[in-house]
Parts: C-alpha cells; structure tokens; sequence
C-alpha cells in the first residue's frame, strides 16, 4: 500500500521538491547576503543603542542612515516574500483535495478495495503518507523564511505581528499547512469531484483564515497599555520592539481623545506657530500624552504556538472525519 502510494503521489512529490529547490535558490543567497550587509553596518549594536535611548545626536543620526540603507537595498525582498503566503494553501489545494476525490472521480478505489485492502488502511496509508510528508514541506518552509527575515524584521523596524508577515514565516505556516491539506481531503470525501472539492477547500481555508487572524489573534492574550507624554517624545514606540500596536490615540490629561490612529512628537522646548506650545493648535493642553494598546514584540513565538496549535487541532479533527466517511462512499 506504501508502494502503491509512492507511485500514486510521486509526480506531486516531485514538483513540491522542486518548488523547495527553487525557494532554497531565492532565499539562501538573498539571506547570506542581508547577514552579511547587516554585520558589516554594525546594525545589531545601532538597534540596541537606539532601543536603549544612550546613543548621542550624532550617533543615532548614522544610525538611521544606515538602516535606510540596508532598507533601501534589501526592504523590496519583502514584497517577494508575500507570494510565500500562498504556499499552505497551494499545498492544500495539490495535495489534499485529489487525495480521495481524484479516487472515486475515476473510480479506481473499488479497485483497491477489492485486493484485500481495507478501506480504513487504505484511508491510514494515504493520510499518513501525504501529512507526514506535508509536515516535512512545511517545516522547512516555515522555519526558513523565518531565517530568511529575520533581518528585515530588525532592521526594517517592522512588527512580526503585521498581517501578512506573521503569517509566513514560524511554525504557523506549519499549522497552517497541514489544515489545508486535511480540509481538502476532508472536502473530497464528501464531494467526489476534484474540482468542487478544491473550490471547497479554497473557500473554508479563506474564510476561516481571516477570520482568525482579524477576531482571534488580537485577543489571544490580553493587550498591554503604554503612555507617554507628547512632550519629549523622539518618535512613534514600539518600532524597534517589534510591538503589536493595536490601536492609539491622543489624549489630554483629563483622558479625553483629541485624535485617534495617531501620535504627537514634540521634541523638549519645540513651539508651534506663533509661539504656542507644541501641539496647542490640535487643542492639546499641557500633560497631554499619547496612549497605546499593544501586543508585546516578545509574545511573537508564543502567538506562533497558539494559532499553529489551534490549526494542527483542527488538521487532526478534519483527517479523523475523513477517515469515518471513506467508509460510506459507495
């Protein structure tokens, strides 16, 4: 049954082994060469000076520069690394949806079922030999595009948390992976087409994707509060914590909103127009502060854990049900 397997999938194996290859050829020169660049500059201790607030004008000036720089070369990678958050589901989609439905679409299950074999090892054999080998796939893509980004989370002072990057690099595309390969097996148990399975499959991964990501993740742990005065303030916080900053505003120190999706930065002795207080003409008052609600950078990993789990569950819920409706198909 192995065997049979193996003879089944080997094209699909192939192809997804040449995918890998060809990520392998993008991302190990391109993440070499940011390693390097990012040594060279020093950028490590310019980070940790300007997190820390003990660098003077002039040395944080350089800095800056040369993180525009590393930004200017290498911040377009970024753009490449978004086609990646495709791959789980190109995976689901080629490997899942066929698994069963391409069987009873042309018919040759009774075939199988016929030589002593029965539909529970049948279904076992084909389940363990595609999820095994979809979690080996994702593994290494998961885990390398983290490797591969690790640079430009830093030095493109970018959140991991932002949509998009968060979920494409981790364990995450791990459990997002290996759901979309059982929604498509699942789909194909019950619809026994390949194509209404695929659509099938497309559709419940997107839905239950977003949805996900927009209600679930902000809440997977209470959100922490930060304030800081408008005065004194250098620049906007949390960008060289990678902090999650759900939602900010300005506030007067009654607590009373004067903006919100915003900060103010008035640098210490700075005046407005016509010499009033910085920031008087949007009706700040002195004390006024800017306020955060955020995900700390730190709580990334965890966050990875969590939503990988939740997906894996479901992957394991949805390859059980497939396994019980092979038994009803005729």
């Amino acid at each position: 049954m192995i065997w049979l397997t193996w003879r089944q999938h080997r094209k699909q194996a192939l192809y997804t082994l040449a995918g890998l290859l060809a990520l392998a050829a993008l991302i190990v020169p391109t993440g070499l060469s940011m390693r390097g660049t990012y040594a060279d500059k020093g950028l490590r201790a310019c980070l940790d000076g300007l997190r820390d607030g003990n660098l003077s004008p002039e040395a944080s000036n350089t800095c800056m520069r040369a993180l525009d720089a590393f930004n200017d070369q290498y911040g377009t990678l970024t753009f490449a690394g978004v086609l990646l958050l495709v791959l789980p589901l190109l995976v689901g989609l080629f490997w899942g949806a066929p698994l069963v439905a391409r069987e009873t679409e042309q018919g040759t299950h009774r075939l199988v079922w016929t030589q002593g074999i029965s539909r529970r090892r049948w279904a076992l054999v084909k389940v363990a030999a595609v999820g095994g080998f979809t979690l080996a796939v994702a593994v290494v893509y998961g885990l390398g595009t983290s490797w591969w980004m690790a640079p430009l989370m830093h030095a493109g002072q970018l959140s991991r948390f932002e949509s998009g990057l968060f979920d494409m690099q981790g364990i995450a595309p791990i459990g997002y992976t290996l759901f979309a390969v059982a929604l498509g097996v699942f789909a194909g148990t019950v619809w026994h087409k390949v194509l209404p399975a695929m659509g099938v499959a497309l559709a419940g991964f997107a839905v239950l994707r977003i949805a996900l990501t927009v209600l679930l993740r902000p809440r997977l742990m209470p959100p922490k509060v930060r304030t800081y005065l408008v005065e004194g303030n250098t620049g906007e916080r949390g960008n060289l914590t990678g902090d999650w900053v759900l939602a900010k505003q300005v506030r007067n120190p009654d607590g009373s909103i004067v903006a919100s999706n915003t900060e103010v930065s008035c640098p210490p002795g700075v005046t407005g127009p016509g010499g009033k207080a910085c920031g008087a003409d949007l009706g700040l008052q002195a004390g006024a502060y800017n306020w955060q609600q955020y995900q700390p950078g730190d709580r990334f990993w965890l966050f990875q854990s969590i939503e990988a789990g939740v997906f894996v569950a479901l992957a394991i819920l949805l390859f059980y049900l497939a396994i019980r409706r092979v038994r009803r198909i005729a």
